[in-house]
């Protein structure tokens, strides 16, 4: 896989708004040629339509609860551009409900999306990258997939399986030319808090304040392709709350007893 960025083709999922689309404005400027999935068709036109050379992406609708729409998704990829050289699992869903409240239907839900729905994708590329001696996964995890914190149980627990399961995997296919970039996002100013499940299953529909007061997606993209580019194996991108990571691996009793008491939501 060329260090060069121009006609690589980066497969992008929830490309249809926040980081997601984020990334694909920072990758589309670099030259790469992009898939775009997320499940509203029309909501990737719209992010296509603002994209350097537009006509050069592809916009390819996706479910991540359908495993079975992998394989045929990846074939309709190869049959445009022939080869892919990256995938940056970005699709997920978050929640803001304490677990005792959280209906197990909600847990499922939360974990085939942000963790089932990234492992399908995987193994259905993995043997083109095998094939090619090349290829690249970027996962956006979170600082919560090492960071567990209240109101966000089934979330903290689908980061952390992405966490478990990539990490195996770069070991198992190191050989074979495949590398994984693990991405730990604190506070994205996008629509994540609105769009996170209530214990019911319903959209939660409000702005949290430190969401709102985040990180411009704009520069966690440009720093989370600066990372892959440099090939590194894990990158934190985060204002202070990413000293979490730090206070928790050093002083872990300080941190369990700060976490009880920090306002999340």
């Amino acid at each position: 896989m060329s260090d060069s960025l121009a006609d690589n083709v980066v497969w992008i999922t929830g490309a249809s708004s926040g980081i997601g689309e984020a990334v694909a404005a920072e990758y589309a400027r670099y030259g790469a040629r992009l898939v775009l999935s997320a499940r509203r068709r029309e909501q990737l036109e719209r992010v296509r339509e603002n994209l350097v050379n537009a006509d050069e992406h592809l916009v390819l609708p996706l479910d991540l609860t359908d495993s079975e729409a992998m394989p045929a998704a990846v074939e309709q990829v190869l049959a445009r551009f022939g080869r892919i050289d990256r995938v940056v699992h970005n699709g997920g869903i978050t929640q803001r409900a304490l677990a005792r409240d959280t209906a197990l239907a909600v847990d499922r839900r939360i974990m085939e999306v942000n963790f089932f729905g990234a492992v399908a994708l995987t193994k259905a590329v993995l043997p083109t990258f095998r094939q090619q001696g090349a290829g690249g996964f970027v996962v956006i995890s979170s600082l919560v997939g090492e960071l567990p914190t209240p109101k966000r149980s089934a979330y903290s627990a689908s980061k952390h399986a992405l966490h478990g399961f990539f990490e195996a995997l770069r070991a198992e296919e190191h050989q074979a030319g495949v590398r994984v970039t693990m991405v730990l996002p604190g506070f994205v100013r996008t629509q994540v808090s609105v769009n996170a499940l209530t214990g019911e299953g319903q959209a939660h529909g409000a702005m949290d304040d430190v969401q709102a007061n985040g990180m411009d997606p704009a520069e966690c993209a440009r720093r989370l392709v600066e990372a892959v580019q440099r090939g590194r194996d894990q990158v934190i991108i985060a204002g202070r709350e990413g000293a979490g990571i730090y206070l928790k691996r050093w002083a872990p009793g300080l941190y369990r007893r700060l976490i009880r008491k920090i306002k999340v939501t």
